[in-house]
């Protein structure tokens, strides 16, 4: 909930400071490049150290970047580039933050119980979507952003305590005496030759370059198309966090049922019309009605990828696989965000979410009929 407090809350901080698509675009791009540099080889960390060790470490970097920006935020004397480089030092903790969360998953489930832990997790991270969105939606109307900031930075105290509580079964780090340069290479190998994990991996790009983009310019789409406030804001990401919510119970309770593969074929390409409808769309009801779409959409995608991912890769190269999956949105992802921010400003911004729609479902298109093996995928 903290996290997605401290999310809506520096997007309606950064345009009420700025007023410019183009710099929400440019902070939603400031974590790109330390994660494009260090994430794969926070991969490699990750299949070398304790993951639950290095966890502790990240969760609690990202409290102390909250807590910054909080005291930042109450003295006001927040300016931009404060968001700027807290964002960068964010990117740099998610580096080694997001794949060491994702390769953590087997050693707390096994893999037996692994896709419905994967679906699982979805669904409480998805309920929190739901919940943050709404209190900071208040506390912005009410208070200001500094307040999101503050109870998010508290809210990682929780996090640290729930790892260290945890008893888990010894797993030994593998691959120590490895040259940390070849232990790269070898998982960049395994994911090229293995054309499933390849088509999955692209599938990922392609979502977070051109699918879930829009959300780095949605505070002025609610101010400038639905002419709406901060209390829609917080309503549309939690409309779409319900939808979010409603998929992860339905993989959960279903995702056993019938292939995967085809399952994902289906929303991937579903979603980017449902996308092209919410850029084209100026009535506020109807928006919160696509939103839920969305994240329904959304949620489909990034849980039966990272489940087929999962299932899919041997456990020796699960951090560094999962280290380029996270590469996908915390790498790569911004570059998307800082282009749709800039081109909002020179197109438009209904044009340019429709524009990158289209885009998204020409790829996915492409991937599913050049690789229709992932479609047989369990």
């Amino acid at each position: 909930m903290g996290t997605w407090m401290q999310i809506i809350a520096q997007g309606w901080l950064v345009y009420q400071l700025s007023q410019s698509e183009l710099i929400l675009g440019v902070v939603g791009f400031a974590s790109a490049v330390p994660a494009l540099l260090i994430t794969p080889w926070g991969g490699v960390i990750v299949d070398s150290v304790s993951k639950r060790k290095l966890m502790v470490i990240t969760q609690s970097c990202s409290m102390l970047l909250a807590f910054i920006l909080a005291a930042l935020t109450f003295s006001g004397i927040v300016q931009v580039w404060h968001v700027l480089v807290l964002t960068v030092c964010m990117g740099i903790v998610n580096a080694f933050d997001g794949p060491a969360r994702q390769a953590f998953v087997v050693e707390m489930v096994g893999r037996e119980d692994m896709p419905n832990a994967i679906a699982i997790n979805s669904m409480t991270f998805n309920s929190a979507r739901v919940i943050g969105p709404a209190i900071a939606g208040f506390l912005l109307v009410a208070f200001g952003a500094g307040w999101c900031f503050l109870i998010n930075g508290f809210s990682f105290l929780a996090v640290i305590g729930g790892l260290l509580a945890m008893r888990l079964p010894s797993a030994r780090p593998r691959n120590g005496q490895m040259a940390a340069w070849r232990q790269l290479r070898s998982g960049l190998a395994y994911a090229i030759r293995t054309s499933e994990v390849a088509a999955l991996l692209l599938i990922a790009l392609s979502l977070s370059l051109f699918g879930i983009t829009y959300n780095t310019v949605l505070p002025a789409f609610v101010d400038r198309v639905l002419h709406q406030g901060a209390g829609a804001y917080g309503a549309i990401n939690m409309a779409s966090g319900i939808g979010a919510v409603s998929a992860a119970v339905l993989i959960a309770r279903y995702g056993d049922r019938g292939s995967r593969g085809r399952w994902l074929k289906r929303v991937a390409l579903v979603y980017p019309l449902v996308l092209l409808a919410f850029a084209l769309n100026p009535i506020y009801p109807l928006t919160l009605a696509l939103a839920v779409l969305l994240g329904i959409g959304f949620m489909g995608q990034f849980t039966l990828i990272n489940t087929l991912l999962q299932t899919q890769i041997v456990d020796e190269m699960r951090g560094r696989i999962m280290s380029l999956y996270t590469l996908t949105f915390f790498g790569l992802a911004p570059f998307g965000n800082l282009a749709i921010g800039a081109l909002s400003e020179v197109w438009g911004i209904s044009q340019t979410i429709s524009v990158s729609a289209l885009i998204a479902l020409a790829l996915m298109a492409v991937i599913f009929y050049k690789m229709p093996r992932v479609r047989q995928l369990a």
